[in-house]
């Protein structure tokens, strides 16, 4: 109580004369104690106020009542690191933003989605795996999806007149598959989407360049070359109970014409034998029933009929295709030169020349001139 408020005026003095008297490390304490307090209050005061600032700037982060739909985080990149991601056929740029968030590159789906908009390039990108960075700005993804150098997918090129056991061999070096496992995916032909009943994919794997993705198996492999050839067959009109013909006959003017322009006639040639009843005595079908290349068969293998693909000594069309047909062998069997020609014969082996003929001695007389060209080349 203050001394202040005694109603004895000798009370009040003595009370002063008390506190005079007291000792002086006492007032210390007293003075240092009220002191203490006000610094105390300042710094709860500050505290106070930097929790409140602090709070008004990112509280809405953290509370999950306050909506946060219209804000867009984004890493402000480059990134770093390295994760694979897959962008399938089909996928939007909401889709692929989802994948992306998932993995980790982008912070989130709306932002990647935004620059996916804003970039009048983003439709472009191709289906595929991509190795990206991490934590990537989301215009920096939309611009690495678009640059194909940063696609992980294997590259295989399969060429004109490849048989399915030289596919095999060239899928097996280019995505370590193993043979087997292609020819295990080949027995069932039905499951690999060819449209109908055949015995083997023989002429159903398409010469094309494909991407084969991480982790593909032999049965996706094959199925995007039938799809292939089922395309080509498709955008050419040909009725499905006529595909396993044309791809036969293609076949054929496949391993038979060197050049593009002898391509019709050899198709023209196919026919005519045909539609006479003529044996195609086509040495190409021999030697395929045989497992051979880079040869021509002997009067032995000629006359032998146990051989199904012999067409010297078997009637009509082989039993399959004998080898990938091209578009350009494609095209002439189903535009054949109109003309009679029965017979035809390689005159050059160089260059391909190819010589037709309507009768038989017409054909004796090309065939001396390719006599002389092989005895010319050492042959």
């Amino acid at each position: 109580m203050s001394d202040l408020f005694l109603a004895d005026p000798e009370q009040r003095q003595t009370s002063r004369r008390a506190l005079r008297q007291q000792p002086a490390h006492a007032r210390s304490r007293s003075h240092r104690r009220r002191r203490g307090g006000v610094v105390l209050a300042l710094v709860f005061a500050l505290l106070a106020g930097t929790c409140f600032v602090l709070w008004s700037v990112f509280g809405g982060l953290f509370d999950p009542a306050e909506p946060t739909a219209d804000v867009i985080v984004d890493y402000p990149g480059p990134g770093s690191g390295q994760v694979q991601v897959t962008v399938a056929a089909g996928d939007t740029g909401d889709a692929i933003g989802a994948t992306l968030t998932e993995a980790g590159v982008v912070a989130t789906a709306q932002a990647f989605s935004d620059a996916y908009t804003a970039n009048p390039q983003a439709t472009a990108i191709q289906p595929g795996t991509y190795a990206l960075h991490q934590r990537m700005r989301a215009a920096d993804a939309v611009n690495a999806l678009l640059d194909q150098g940063n696609r992980v997918s294997s590259r295989v090129t399969i060429p004109e007149g490849y048989t399915v056991e030289q596919v095999y061999q060239r899928l097996y070096e280019v995505t370590t598959i193993s043979i087997e496992d292609y020819r295990a995916a080949a027995a069932d032909p039905a499951a690999l989407g060819v449209p109908v009943p055949v015995a083997s994919v023989e002429g159903w794997l398409s010469p094309a360049t494909y991407d084969v993705e991480p982790g593909a198996d032999a049965v996706q492999v094959l199925s995007q070359m039938v799809a292939r050839t089922v395309w080509e067959l498709n955008t050419r009109g040909v009725p499905a109970d006529q595909m396993q013909d044309v791809l036969t006959k293609a076949s054929i003017v496949e391993r038979e014409a060197r050049r593009d322009e002898d391509r019709p006639k050899t198709a023209r040639v196919i026919e005519n034998r045909l539609r006479e009843g003529m044996m195609l005595q086509v040495d190409a079908t021999t030697l395929y029933g045989l497992g051979v290349t880079g040869r021509g068969p002997t009067r032995a293998e000629l006359d032998d009929a146990s051989n199904p693909y012999n067409t010297h000594e078997h009637l009509g069309l082989p039993p399959t295709p004998i080898a990938a047909p091209g578009a350009a062998s494609l095209d002439a069997v189903l535009s054949p030169t109109p003309g009679n020609w029965r017979y035809w014969v390689t005159v050059n082996f160089d260059t391909g020349e190819t010589l037709f003929a309507e009768t038989y001695p017409e054909q004796l007389e090309n065939e001396a001139l390719m006599d002389e060209w092989l005895a010319a080349n050492g042959y």
